[in-house]
């Protein structure tokens, strides 16, 4: 037995069993990829098998030692595509794809200083396999020959390489039928049929949408115009045009997730500031109370994209990045060709970050003020940018010097992962749960609301409150799923998958100057609603554009709200992770009715119709109406006064 594992071929299968043991035990502690029954623990364990006999068998083709050291290379590799997922895992609970690669210029900021945070010390045991290698192959390979094994031998390998993944993929088909087809969720893909397949499955999609715009014509337009125009609700006479000519300021609440909301630790209200615009009706907001995030791998990017274009992020990447030479029909833009708006970005980080100052100008946006606007002095700034005290107090004078009227978009930073805070700065006690991640996220939340409550302040001696929409929004989650347990002990019950996707839900309020406030609206709504609701607060028809969304206030708004993944909630019922549930009892639903699954293909045919528009660029194809005149991105140029006006002499 011990000759032939020192034989070069021993030695192979060594690595693969290693391997193999490894990828299934990580898959266990890192990922939770909600597996249910035996079949799919069976896939978990068996998906690695394929990748490891196919990728490291190549290096059975080489002569002699080099043959050796290449598998150990090739071992080293596969770990380092691992060990990098699962560090990304657990700050975004998700899987690194081709398109996220393409926005390395973002780690820095979004997940570089994060990473030694996000490194345990029990991750060095994941290189015990690789360093046996090395010892056993110094143990045997003086005994290896220097010619090539016969060449029948590393063909074998591949060929049961290929029928282990074949098998793997038929019997992932019969637990999940169409699982290449119809699935968003890359947790589907991971747990049917292993990383490194989704991997090489994820490359194949990218370089398909790649294709699409090059091959798409103005007849891909007319499903998608058919069925936006269908969804299309008609505004609600109480609320039409009761914002015309106002200021919109719209307030970017970074990581904030609607639970923090009116909680109380250790009895003391984290957000009293934000809770006091939920319940005190003389400050006119209305708040919705089952608004969802809608964003997916673009996070904060794609939240930008949802709310000025009601259009979905993609499933795999940031649009912004991927999608940035693309023609789109914004917010911006056609506030200001209907009714003269201004339109101004606020943040304090840099002005390339999510591709903004490229991205920007596709979306009509008159002005970008970043980094270099503001005081980013040592003691402004922690954690990745401006801190959101100085950040909102220092725009006031640059937001009373915009264009009236004027859409102002203020993008916050402080309560972001790892949620770091000055110990001076802390106004509230963490916690105690022992997962730094959720004991400091309380502590930036309340800082964030201190800015909130001082920055409305401002603006009332600015002037500016008074004659303004004031719209407050959550990006997205700050909590992923791999603070389950922390989080637990936070609500004090059990994080399912459908309490899990409960916790989605992030603060949405709005004021319209002169319009009562209704106080908490129930209305279940997502990101892809506020531009149609938007347009007719000002007076302008929403019917005309290709927008996936629907008026929030309208009597005809839809009933449900899709995710990025193809799950969905409603009022009455949710679909999450393939199974449908009672939202009154949670408890799964054995026998959904023919409207639950009509929804449920809905939402998948939405999402599709919205990868269309973005994938094929649809939209330079499309005309709204007469006074639409398509976005030239060389008309606008950010920069202080003398480097825009550099900028337009070159």
């Amino acid at each position: 037995m011990f000759k032939f594992f020192s034989s070069r071929l021993g030695f192979f299968w060594v690595a693969v069993v290693l391997f193999w043991i490894k990828t299934y035990s990580i898959y266990k502690i890192e990922f939770l990829l909600g597996v249910k029954g035996a079949m799919q623990e069976f896939l978990l364990f068996f998906n690695p098998l394929s990748s490891g006999i196919l990728l490291m068998g190549l290096a059975l083709f080489l002569k002699g030692k080099r043959s050796g050291r290449s598998i150990i290379y090739l071992s080293a590799f596969l770990f380092l595509i691992l060990y990098s997922n699962v560090v990304y895992y657990r700050f975004n609970s998700d899987f690194i794809t081709l398109a996220t690669l393409t926005q390395t210029s973002n780690f820095g900021s979004s997940l570089g200083g994060s990473i030694i945070n996000l490194m345990e010390p029990y991750d060095i045991l994941y290189l015990i396999d690789i360093l046996f290698l090395i010892y056993f192959y110094k143990k045997v390979s003086d005994n290896w020959t220097h010619e090539r094994l016969k060449l029948y031998k590393p063909i074998a390998v591949l060929a049961a390489g290929v029928i282990a993944f074949s098998v793997n993929l038929h019997m992932a088909e019969k637990d999940r039928p169409q699982l290449l087809e119809r699935t968003f969720d890359r947790n589907y893909l991971v747990k049917y049929l292993g990383t490194y397949n989704f991997i090489l499955y994820d490359s194949y999609l990218s370089v398909q949408n790649s294709t699409q715009r090059v091959l798409a014509n103005s007849s891909d337009l007319i499903e998608v115009e058919n069925y936006t125009k269908a969804k299309y609700a008609d505004p609600n006479p109480a609320y039409f045009a009761t914002g015309a000519g106002k200021n919109i300021i719209k307030i970017h609440l970074e990581s904030f997730q609607s639970f923090l909301i009116d909680y109380k630790l250790n009895g003391e209200e984290v957000t009293p500031f934000l809770n006091s615009l939920v319940h005190d009706s003389s400050k006119n907001f209305t708040y919705f109370d089952n608004f969802f995030h809608q964003t997916e791998q673009g996070k904060t990017a794609d939240a930008e994209l949802i709310m000025d274009t009601s259009l979905y992020g993609l499933s795999q990447g940031a649009a912004f990045v991927t999608k940035g030479k693309n023609t789109f029909q914004s917010l911006p833009a056609i506030m200001h060709q209907q009714q003269g708006y201004t339109s101004a970005v606020f943040h304090g980080d840099g002005k390339s970050f999510w591709n903004r100052d490229k991205i920007y100008k596709r979306l009509g946006i008159d002005q970008f003020y970043y980094d270099l606007y503001y005081d980013m002095s040592d003691d402004n700034v922690i954690n990745y940018g401006l801190k959101d005290k100085p950040f909102l107090k220092e725009s006031v004078p640059m937001l009373k010097g915009l264009k009236q009227p004027f859409y102002a978009h203020m993008i916050t930073l402080t309560n972001h992962h790892p949620f770091i805070l000055d110990e001076e700065e802390a106004t509230i006690a963490s916690p105690e749960t022992g997962n730094s991640t959720v004991d400091g996220y309380f502590r930036t939340a309340r800082y964030l609301d201190e800015a909130l409550a001082q920055f409305f302040h401002d603006l009332k001696e600015a002037g500016l409150y008074d004659d303004s929409i004031i719209m407050i929004y959550g990006d997205h989650y700050g909590i992923s799923s791999n603070h389950k347990k922390a989080m637990e002990e936070i609500l004090n019950e059990e994080i399912t998958p459908l309490k899990y996707a409960e916790l989605q839900r992030v603060p949405f309020m709005i004021r319209i100057p002169g319009v009562d406030g209704q106080g908490t609206n129930h209305e279940y709504a997502g990101m892809v609603d506020v531009v149609p609701t938007l347009l007719h607060i000002l007076g302008i028809d929403a019917k005309d554009y290709l927008l996936f969304g629907s008026d929030l206030f309208s009597e005809n708004h839809r009933s449900y709200v899709p995710f990025r993944n193809g799950d969905f909630v409603t009022a009455e019922y949710s679909y999450i992770k393939g199974v449908f549930y009672n939202n009154e009892t949670k408890e799964p639903i054995t026998n959904p009715t023919d409207k639950m699954v009509n929804t449920r293909d809905t939402v998948l045919q939405e999402l599709g119709f919205s990868d269309k528009l973005l994938n094929g660029d649809l939209l330079r194809f499309y005309t709204p109406n007469k006074e639409w005149k398509p976005i030239d991105a060389r008309d606008y140029h950010y920069g202080k006064p003398e480097e825009k006006a550099a900028a337009q002499t070159r």
